[in-house]
């Protein structure tokens, strides 16, 4: 059973950074990040497949980057130049394999972490 446990979030003001976590993703699933604000569906923002290849959405392209370290089976989530629409619940999420264009669909994942709270003020 793999369970994931994100860590990182809090309040920012526009224009800072922060620095998400998801402890407990084995190397050899490909790792996701996604996020939902309030009264709007659960989007997708980057993946990464063990190999280490990534997507983004275009949203986030080019102000966030995830990164994995296989020793901790841990994923991260840098955020920088942080914009009030990025505020958010972040879920961190799992499956087995590897994705291409597929990515963004919540179904390609199979485990996913409770979420942490992002909340950037203007």
């Amino acid at each position: 059973q793999v369970q994931l446990v994100e860590s990182g979030g809090g309040s920012v003001q526009a224009g800072g950074s922060l620095r998400l976590s998801c402890a407990y993703t084995p190397s050899n699933y490909v790792r996701g990040w996604f996020r939902q604000a309030p009264g709007k569906e659960r989007e997708a923002v980057a993946h990464i497949n063990p190999a280490g290849t990534t997507s983004y959405s275009v949203s986030v392209k080019g102000r966030f980057t995830i990164s994995q370290d296989n020793t901790k089976n841990t994923v991260y989530l840098q955020m920088n130049s942080l914009r009030p629409e990025d505020t958010a619940m972040y879920y961190c999420a799992a499956g087995y394999g590897y994705l291409g264009s597929s990515w963004s669909r919540e179904s390609e994942y199979s485990y996913w972490g409770q979420g942490t709270q992002v909340t950037v003020s203007s």
